[in-house]
């Protein structure tokens, strides 16, 4: 919770005092696949990235006044090193099995995301979850 949603309320907080004075910004959180589904043995892990989207939803509503945008990003799992030290391979298995695409998120599959929204084109867009997972959690 320290880490996953406490750090993410206090830089949200932190970098809204001059977004509010310039009267425009974006800000994006990163949330995760398992605040959006849930994870079995991550219970914790799950509701600090849940609280990151309904944290991410009413902060979009409180500062649109301002001109800023919030959204956030929910990655599945991603081939970093972290996620490859914390997960069984036999648990990346059973992942990769469940994802239409059939692979790990690789770091650039998020980078155009972020980056348009944190752009201009995306002005009009507030109080969303993109989830990144390769279909994942599509219904």
């Amino acid at each position: 919770m320290a880490v996953n949603l406490k750090v993410c309320f206090l830089c949200c907080q932190a970098a809204l005092t001059p977004l509010r004075q310039s009267g425009d910004g974006r800000v994006i959180n990163i949330a995760s696949v398992s605040g959006l589904v849930g994870a079995i043995g991550l219970s914790h892990y799950a509701a600090s990235k849940a609280g990151v989207v309904g944290f991410t939803k009413s902060l979009a509503r409180e500062v649109a006044p301002f001109g800023i945008t919030a959204n956030a990003v929910a990655p599945g799992i991603f081939e970093t090193g972290q996620a490859l030290q914390n997960f069984p391979e036999a648990a990346l298995r059973v992942y990769k099995s469940q994802v239409p695409l059939g692979r790990l998120g690789q770091p650039d599959d998020l980078t155009e995301l972020v980056v348009f929204l944190a752009s201009p084109g995306a002005a009009y867009i507030t109080g969303q979850v993109y989830s990144v997972n390769g279909g994942y959690t599509m219904q």
